[in-house]
């Protein structure tokens, strides 16, 4: 008996109405471009990021190997904001199927 009432909610939940997500109207195109201007930040940030840990590792070469040291470890972060970034939309969709 308490099988059918969890089967009939069940058949209630999942019945209920999942529209697609729809930008409200006159935003799709700022949304886009705000979006866009994030990626560009992303790019220069981690472009910027690859530099200093390439400063960092090549003057700390000579009598400042911690230094180096910290410049050789930032990269798999600087890579991994990178790549979290670039699969962000993926992620999010993954998570919120539209």
């Amino acid at each position: 008996m308490l099988v059918h009432y969890v089967t009939a909610a069940a058949d209630i939940v999942l019945a209920a109405p999942n529209p697609a997500p729809v930008a409200p109207p006159g935003l799709e195109a700022a949304g886009n471009m705000f979006l866009g201007w994030l990626k560009w930040v992303l790019i220069l940030g981690g472009v910027a990021g690859l530099f200093i840990c390439g400063i960092m590792m090549t003057v700390g070469r000579r009598n400042r190997s911690s230094f180096a040291a910290d410049g050789a470890a930032g990269i798999p972060w600087v890579l991994g904001g990178l790549t979290l970034g670039a699969v962000g939309a993926v992620i999010v969709g993954a998570v919120l199927p539209g």
